[in-house]
């Protein structure tokens, strides 16, 4: 149980603080309501740049990572297609360097030509090795594209195409940071062993001030339901082929979530699980096999994916996953094999609650969320998930009109 206070400033930022009597360090953590969501389809990969352009220095402060490293501290960030993230750990008796940097840069970022030229470099650097020039690195990229027809999950964090990035100017990004990067854009999250009164005080203190420019969000396409089941084939320099097959499911508050997350784990969590035991070691029709849910905060993807091995047929693979899903449609999972998913999920969870930047972070993203209390609730989500919800589930998901299949296929 993780206890917390909770305090919107005038301004409009959300700030949410916990008391951890057990860490000698502070977490704070700024979480902005923007990803690769809210870009235009035609000028994608923003949210990701900004990320970068974020630690290029403000006016006052002009090498962020200075005062950091000068409070004993450690700072990074995210950005992944539903928000930004930006976090910081340093001792208790530094916490307002943090609020003072974050508080600095949420409003006096020093966006100049020459920064923007060397942070486009390195995107698009990024994006060539990871996605463009790295064996297997546009799959995922290939299968969004496939399942997604309208939504902007269609594509992924680092954007549609270098080119997009490339052509970024100067008053585009401005444009991006006054849209964006604001008070009431925002939630400020913290978990140290402060009174949680002082923690918000602290708060007003640097960031109350901070005037704010309210912006009506761009609204955001919803994907229409699939009604007919999609494949696509590309051939790559690969050392072998790859299937992956995406259904779509709820979105992040619905009881859905929490089910496609069991079944994943009961499909994929380790060598015990049901694709393992069954496609790679008694079968041997995979070299690798897992199942997962996308997490994303709209409706999202519950997506298979295996390795063939040499000898293995693609429809003989295809055909396989589909084997197992039908056993989900048809026979109840049984209690220990639900019993122990859940455990794990609990365990992980517990796990996680004595990490203070894990508290801080959750705090933050549980807000955004606009369901703060399920950071306390969820486990008992978990727990209270039936075999009959695992079969419901995967009779509305598993339809052969929800899929779409990618064949990534080994060139000869």
């Amino acid at each position: 149980m993780i206890s917390y206070k909770k305090r919107i400033l005038k301004n409009g930022l959300t700030v949410v603080v916990n008391r951890d009597r057990l860490s000698k360090l502070s977490a704070v953590n700024l979480l902005y309501k923007v990803g690769a969501r809210n870009e235009d389809p035609d000028r994608t990969g923003f949210a990701h740049l900004f990320e970068h352009l974020m630690f290029r220095g403000t006016r006052d402060v002009p090498v962020y990572d200075l005062p950091v490293q000068m409070a004993s501290g450690e700072d990074n960030a995210f950005t992944n297609n539903d928000y930004t993230n930006f976090y910081l750990t340093l001792p208790v008796g530094n916490i307002e360097t943090a609020l003072w940097l974050e508080s600095d840069r949420m409003q006096g970022l020093d966006i100049t030509p020459e920064k923007l030229a060397t942070e486009q470099r390195v995107v698009i650097e990024e994006f060539r090795q990871r996605y463009l020039n790295q064996p297997y690195g546009d799959q995922t990229m290939l299968l969004r594209e496939l399942a997604y027809r309208v939504h902007p999950y269609r594509w992924s964090t680092i954007g549609r195409s270098p080119e997009h990035i490339e052509a970024a100017t100067l008053a585009d990004v401005e444009h991006f940071y006054r849209t964006h990067y604001r008070p009431s854009n925002a939630i400020l999250s913290m978990s140290a062993d402060l009174d949680e009164e002082a923690m918000l005080d602290l708060a007003e203190r640097w960031f109350g001030d901070l005037r704010d420019t309210p912006a009506a969000p761009a609204p955001i396409p919803q994907e229409p339901a699939q009604h007919e089941p999609r494949i696509q084939i590309v051939e790559r320099e690969v050392p072998a082929t790859t299937i992956s097959i995406a259904y779509h499911m709820g979105d992040r508050l619905s009881p859905d979530f929490c089910t496609g997350d069991l079944v994943s784990d009961m499909l994929s969590g380790g060598d015990s699980s049901r694709l393992y035991q069954h496609l790679v070691k008694q079968q041997r029709l995979f070299a690798s096999v897992n199942a997962y849910i996308s997490g994303d905060v709209d409706p999202g993807l519950f997506i298979l994916t295996g390795q063939l091995l040499p000898d293995t047929r693609e429809e003989e693979a295809i055909e396989a996953f589909h084997r197992e899903l039908e056993v989900l449609k048809e026979q109840p999972a049984t209690p220990y094999e639900l019993e122990k998913v859940k455990n794990k999920f609990e365990a992980n969870t517990l796990f996680g609650e004595l990490n203070v930047m894990n508290k801080a972070m959750n705090l933050g993203y549980y807000a955004f969320l606009g369901d703060l209390e399920l950071i306390n609730r969820e486990v008992a989500q978990y727990r209270s998930i039936t075999p009959e919800r695992i079969f419901d589930f995967s009779q509305r998901t598993f339809r052969t009109e929800n899929s779409s299949t990618l064949i990534y296929r080994a060139k000869r």
